[in-house]
C-alpha cells in the first residue's frame, strides 16, 4: 500500500515566495507549513541582518535540524512542508537523509524579480544585494529528476496547483479537481 504522507521541500533563492508558496501548498494538502528560516541560529540570522551571506559551516547545523524535522515527520507517517533555500545538491541531499523520498519544488525566478520583491519586503533579516547576488551564485539548480521547477511569474494559485498536480508523481488530483 502507497503512503499518502509527503515530506515537501519549498526552495529557492530568497525572494522567490517560500513562505507564501510553502503556507499555501500546506493548506491545499491539510498539513503543516514549517519556516526553515525559524531554526536559523542567532548566529546565522545576526550574520545575515548585518548583510554577510552565511557560508557552509554556517548552514550545516541548520540544514541538520531540518533533516531532522523530515525525519520526524517520516517516522510519524505524517505530511509536511518545509521551506528552505536549499541552494546547493550537497544541502538536498543533507535534507533527503530525513526522507529519500523528499518531494522538492523548486520557485525559480530572475535576478530582476528577486531584487524587485526583496526591496518590498519588511520585517525580514536578509538584507542586501549582495546577499542576493551570493545566493544565486550558489544556486545549482535541481533537475527535472529532483524537483517540480516553477516559475515565479506565475500567479502562487497557479504555482500550487501545477505542484499538486504532480506531487507523487502525478497520482494526486489537484485541489477541487473532481473525482474520475
Amino acid at each position: 500500500m502507497r503512503s499518502t504522507s509527503y515530506r515537501i521541500l519549498v526552495m529557492g533563492a530568497s525572494g522567490c515566495g517560500k513562505s507564501l508558496i510553502g503556507k499555501q501548498v500546506a493548506a491545499a494538502l491539510g498539513t503543516r507549513f514549517i519556516d526553515g528560516d525559524d531554526y536559523h541560529p542567532p548566529a546565522n540570522v545576526a550574520k545575515m541582518a548585518s548583510g554577510t551571506p552565511l557560508d557552509d559551516d554556517d548552514r550545516q547545523g541548520w540544514l541538520q535540524a531540518l533533516a531532522d524535522l523530515f525525519a520526524q515527520y517520516r517516522q510519524q507517517d505524517e505530511s509536511v512542508v518545509i521551506a528552505c533555500s536549499g541552494l546547493k545538491q550537497r544541502y538536498r541531499d543533507c535534507l533527503r537523509k530525513g526522507d529519500p523520498k523528499l518531494e522538492i519544488l523548486f520557485l525559480e525566478g530572475s535576478r530582476d524579480l528577486l531584487r524587485e520583491r526583496l526591496e518590498t519586503r519588511e520585517g525580514h533579516f536578509f538584507k542586501g544585494e549582495n546577499m542576493l547576488a551570493s545566493q544565486l551564485a550558489d544556486l545549482e539548480p535541481p533537475g527535472e529528476d529532483e524537483a517540480c521547477t516553477v516559475s515565479i511569474e506565475l500567479s502562487p494559485e497557479q504555482i500550487v496547483e501545477h505542484f499538486t498536480a504532480t506531487l507523487g508523481g502525478g497520482l494526486m488530483r489537484p485541489p477541487h479537481a473532481p473525482l474520475p
